[in-house]
This record gives structure tokens, C-alpha cells and sequence, in this order.
């Protein structure tokens, strides 16, 4: 008897763990967004919202996007980067090269993805298309 009881205990117990890890709450992804434009009126930053809901993000409900706008002010990107950084984004989103420059130079480790990008290599931003992880030292 003790064995069938500490047997249904196990059960139970490994049951119980099992719902209790399904009703988790899944990690939202959080999105550094850092534009030198003024606004969200931006044409990037709709095609970047556009492109989310086309892949089933809805902000606020699956995805969650931090965005930092430099309102043409070169010399903002830098501490926005780093602040973007300090919120433990999980990759940034630039759309022009002073924000991926500055993104650049505040992390090592967070991805940051690059729309309208000519050659990165040639400008410095990767080592190399094959590892574009490897980001290189220029």
C-alpha cells in the first residue's frame, strides 16, 4: 500500500508540475526600435509595424516594442542605444546607419536587425555574411 500511494503521489506531483509549467506565460519578445526620425509617423516604423502584424505580433499582447526617436539629432542615438540596452531588449530594429552605428557600438550581444542596408561588410557593421554574429572591430 505504501508503494501504490507514494507511485499515485509521484504521478500527481510530476502532473501538477507539468500544468502548472503550461500555463506559464510564455517570454514576450521585446523590440529595441531606434529611428533618427521625428516620430512613428515614420515610413519605417509603420512598415516595420505592418510587417509584425503580417507574422502575428500584436503589440502589447505578443510583442512588446520600445521605441527611441532622435528627431534628426545624431548626437541622441548613442545614449538611446544604451538605454535600449539597459532595458534588455531582445534585438534591436535600425533602419538607417547612424542607428545601427550606434546600436553597433552599445552592444556586443544583442542582435540588431537592419532594414534598408546596402553592403554591411563594406561598411563595417559584420565581419562577414557567413557569421554576421561575428560583428567586426572597425
Amino acid at each position: 500500500m505504501n508503494r501504490r500511494f507514494l507511485a499515485l503521489l509521484t504521478v500527481l506531483f510530476l502532473a501538477s508540475v507539468h500544468l502548472t509549467e503550461a500555463q506559464q506565460p510564455s517570454k514576450i519578445p521585446r523590440i529595441g526600435f531606434l529611428s533618427l526620425t521625428p516620430g512613428p509617423s515614420s515610413t519605417s516604423s509603420e512598415a516595420f509595424q505592418q510587417g509584425l502584424r503580417e507574422l502575428g505580433y500584436v503589440e502589447g499582447k505578443n510583442v512588446a516594442i520600445e521605441y527611441r526617436y532622435a528627431a534628426g539629432r545624431i548626437d541622441r542615438l548613442p545614449e538611446m542605444a544604451a538605454e535600449l540596452v539597459r532595458l534588455n531588449v531582445d534585438f534591436f530594429f535600425t533602419a538607417a546607419p547612424p542607428p545601427r552605428q550606434a546600436a553597433k557600438n552599445a552592444t556586443k550581444t544583442i542582435p540588431i536587425v537592419m532594414a534598408a542596408v546596402g553592403d554591411p561588410v563594406a561598411t563595417g557593421l559584420v565581419a562577414s555574411l557567413i557569421l554576421p554574429d561575428k560583428i567586426s572591430s572597425q
